[in-house]
């Protein structure tokens, strides 16, 4: 009776979570299925389909193992499984699942189609190696100060070659009314940008005065209205009105080019006050799948997406506020002596490497239980709360913000009050219903205060436009 029960109780919970997203309550009564019943491939292949919406690309990929080792004819388990090697990159392994569908079932039209566009990735992905030796810089190649502006322009334009705030007040209420930047000024910002980065070391030291107040705003995923009404709700970024945005500026969100020139255009006009980390969405292999290589190509060219990838290799891995908070993406290591100095010591100027303290800056996320884990995004590891307060201890900290991690009310409060994630994008791909949210410090006490609010509306492009067609929903 207990048994199904629970299958009655997983069926109304699929109903309620089509409208409500709720798939960590999926996960769970799935796990409560699979103890009472440990063979049963529909389970392990649901699972994962909620692990992959959640981004636990890892257990998503564990579980869709599973499945097929419970039943080799379950062909779910391979869309599964191929969308979570496509989702980490490895898109070989997702090449031979596709493949492993097409063949049981030579008339699935949709199969094909998915075989061979992931055919074509990586044919594009060993072409890419094969010429990577030694390239020259985009940016150098560009002549920007040779571009016309037609005629019809009427968007804003920079003032002797510069950014200006009457051009980022332009710039914003151009995009608000779905308008677009030239190209001219495009190439220019990213240029500048990128030779400021350059110029800038891993890990930031920001200091915050005892009167002042500092904003940190964790991930926005190209989400452009809801970017505009932080900036409603806190102020613009002004010298007295810092901001540091940590990291996933774009892809999901189908207004990606315009969060990134946006923020680009207010690094360059407030150098010491407006601060960017990168996040693992800066990165040529997510921005490939996640939508964000394909809205460059669609807005401007392939070649400003070459650029927009040696810029993000630039980008800061960490700030430091006040000597107090370290703020990073993702989260800690599966070492525990690193020092602010190794980080300092990284060498970011690279696509992020699948395991060391770069890769980890990026992509961990904290567990409740002591001690380490396996990420279950597959990437990264899991730290628990001893991890956050020994390294606080070795470093004199006293606590740590990150982000990287959808949170229900914007933000979450874990290990003591020591480890703090922040989340910007409400509503975040339009579907999990959660609050977005900021952070607001002070330099007398550096106590966080968490500011709330929903999503708004936006004009009708739905996220992942412009992602790569093989993550689509999968059956």
């Amino acid at each position: 009776m207990a048994f199904m029960a629970l299958v009655q109780l997983i069926q109304k919970e699929q109903e309620r979570t089509q409208t409500e997203q709720d798939y960590e309550q999926a996960i769970n009564l799935y796990t409560k299925a699979i103890e009472l019943n440990s063979n049963n491939a529909i389970y392990y292949g649901n699972r994962s389909m909620a692990y992959l919406r959640t981004e636990c690309f890892g257990a998503a990929l564990r579980d869709a193992t599973k499945a097929i080792a419970a039943d080799r004819d379950y062909v779910k388990g391979y869309y599964r499984r191929a969308e979570a090697y496509m989702s980490l990159g490895k898109f070989k392994l997702a090449l031979s699942d596709y493949q492993a569908v097409a063949t049981v079932r030579p008339n699935d039209a949709e199969a094909k189609r998915k075989a061979v566009e992931c055919s074509k990735i990586v044919k594009k992905v060993a072409f890419e190696k094969a010429i990577s030796v030694e390239t020259k810089s985009i940016a150098d190649s560009i002549d920007f100060e040779s571009m016309v502006l037609e005629g019809d322009y009427t968007g804003p334009t920079l003032e002797d070659g510069k950014v200006t705030l009457e051009f980022m007040k332009e710039l914003m209420d151009t995009y608000k009314k779905q308008g677009k930047l030239h190209r001219k000024y495009a190439y220019k910002i990213l240029f500048d940008v990128k030779q400021m980065f350059t110029k800038q070391p891993t890990l930031i030291e920001v200091p915050i005065p005892d009167d002042s107040k500092f904003t940190v705003c964790g991930d926005i995923h190209g989400q452009f209205y809801d970017l505009m009404n932080i900036f409603e709700l806190n102020g613009l970024p002004s010298e007295t009105n810092p901001y540091l945005f940590n990291g996933d500026f774009v892809d999901r969100g189908s207004f990606s080019v315009e969060c990134i020139f946006t923020l680009f255009g207010f690094k360059l006009l407030y150098p010491d006050h407006f601060f960017m980390a990168r996040g693992n969405h800066e990165s040529h292999n997510m921005n490939q799948m996640y939508g964000f290589e394909g809205e460059v190509k669609a807005k401007y060219t392939n070649q400003m997406s070459q650029l927009f990838t040696e810029v993000y290799n630039w980008l800061p891995l960490a700030h430091l506020l006040n000597n107090k908070v370290l703020v990073m993406h993702g989260g800690l290591f599966t070492k525990d002596d690193v020092t602010l100095d190794d980080i300092r010591k990284i060498d970011r100027n690279r696509e992020p490497p699948e395991d060391g303290l770069m890769c980890e800056l990026l992509w961990s996320d904290p567990q409740p239980q002591n001690g380490r884990e396996s990420s279950k995004r597959g990437v990264g590891v899991q730290f628990g709360p001893d991890v956050t307060h020994n390294f606080l201890k070795r470093n004199n900290l006293e606590y740590i913000i990150r982000s990287h991690e959808v949170k229900s009310a914007g933000y979450e409060i874990a290990h003591e009050g020591k480890c703090i994630t922040i989340f910007s994008a409400p509503n975040y791909c339009d579907t999990m219903g959660n609050k977005g949210a900021y952070i607001t410090l002070k330099g007398n006490d550096m106590s966080p205060k968490f500011t709330t609010y929903e999503a708004v509306p936006h004009p009708d492009v739905k996220p992942m436009m412009y992602a790569n067609s093989l993550l689509s929903m999968m059956p």
